[in-house]
């Protein structure tokens, strides 16, 4: 027996162009959880990152921001609404590492001003696809008396 509607809507240009950017904010974040393990095992920086060698800061920061990042890569892949969630907690670490720590973690103005400029794409996509979800809703009427 079939339906008599179909139960997904159909994708708009809105819907495809957030989950290609929630999938490329996926990439990126996979490569900063690289980068955090390659330090941590000794690959990157000539073995000077290695773990035994780092500063208590850098220990926690590190091993945290190591796993916080393939998850929200995971999450965003997947679009599923915790992916977000754990980008704003990895990005919210880098962001008090190099913005609010300089003389602990240096100063890392490119990495702040890039997680800003994706918190705000976040947001206007945020906001466009809740703007086509009320047209949606405002054009299902009930044609009862």
């Amino acid at each position: 027996m079939n339906a008599d509607s179909p139960t997904i809507p159909k994708s708009t240009l809105t819907g495809v162009l957030f989950v290609l950017f929630l999938r490329l904010i996926a990439i990126s974040c996979f490569w900063f959880g690289l980068q955090y393990w390659a330090m941590l095992v000794g690959y990157s920086l000539i073995g000077a990152g290695r773990f035994d060698l780092l500063s208590l800061p850098w220990k926690v920061a590190s091993t945290s921001l190591a796993v916080l990042f393939p998850v929200a890569a995971l999450g965003l892949w997947l679009a599923v609404s915790w992916g977000p969630v754990i980008w704003v907690l990895a990005a919210g670490g880098q962001i008090v590492m190099y913005g609010f720590l300089p003389e602990i973690f240096g100063a890392n103005k490119l990495v702040i001003f890039l997680h800003a400029v994706v918190a705000v794409i976040y947001g206007v996509f945020r906001f466009l696809l809740w703007q086509e979800k009320r047209r949606r809703r405002q054009q299902v009427s009930v044609d009862l008396p």
